[in-house]
């Protein structure tokens, strides 16, 4: 059963379109990969999932509520009560961890719980602390973000996003800051997420990480998918412009 469902979504900066008629789907319990070259869409296609950047036409539902749609011809959100209610259904892990530096480990994970989801302080941080613990974080509870290695640090991150309970965690290029060691940790995490059945969505240049986890990649190019299928078949494909996309990976 589809739980986000996104249909010819437009956006444009300006006179650039960056997204052109996208449409897709993900199941509950799927893991879903957007690849492609840099200034595909892909980046832009989550920040407007996430309503940090707002879309020119199209209709996005997360869990039977929709977000946006079109009606009589316009483009119209949902209220406010019925977006609130979206995002605290999704989390969205940056690239550049965006962590809170006056901020302990800690502190930085039990803020959203609280204010967002009225825990208590006492429960909110037995929740953080137990995600910790699954993170192999537990020790570092109280050092702030600059005394965190980029692995450590796109980890809290996680722990943070893991925090408000999200039906579905999107990840942007969760691995880019990171050098090839402190990137295998993060990876690692994301493999045990999945263990967990969670239905995530990543933007990722990681091609092997994306062939051995995902249900399904989507192959963004130019603003559009241009194709959708399972690790077999997109990287089997005979689509030249995906053959010539993952040769410069392979190379």
């Amino acid at each position: 059963m589809a739980i986000l469902e996104v249909s010819n979504i437009q956006k444009s900066f300006g006179k650039l379109q960056v997204l052109k008629d996208v449409s897709f789907k993900a199941d509950d319990g799927e893991i879903v990969s957007i690849i492609g070259s840099s200034g595909s869409g892909k980046s832009t296609l989550l920040r407007c999932i996430n309503r940090l950047e707002t879309v020119d036409a199209g209709t996005i539902v997360v869990d039977d509520q929709t977000m946006v749609s079109e009606v009589n011809g316009k483009t119209t959100y949902a209220d406010k009560s019925v977006l609130r209610a979206i995002r605290l259904k999704t989390g969205l892990v940056f690239q550049n961890f965006n962590l809170f530096p006056h901020y302990t480990v800690l502190r930085n994970i039990i803020e959203a719980p609280i204010k967002v989801l009225g825990m208590s302080k006492e429960e909110a941080e037995a929740q953080a602390m137990e995600i910790l613990k699954k993170l192999g974080l537990e020790a570092k509870k109280d050092s702030y973000p600059q005394e965190l290695s980029g692995g450590q640090s796109q980890r809290v991150s996680i722990a943070r996003a893991l925090a408000l309970k999200p039906k579905i965690l999107f990840f942007d290029e969760p691995t880019s800051a990171l050098d090839p060691e402190l990137t295998n940790e993060v990876l690692k995490v994301i493999r045990s997420l999945a263990d967990m059945h969670m239905t995530m969505i990543i933007v990722t240049h990681e091609m092997e990480f994306a062939k051995e986890l995902s249900d399904k990649i989507i192959f963004m190019d130019n603003g559009v998918i241009a194709a959708e299928g399972t690790p077999d078949e997109i990287f089997n494909s005979d689509n030249l412009r995906i053959k010539e996309f993952l040769g410069n990976y392979r190379a």
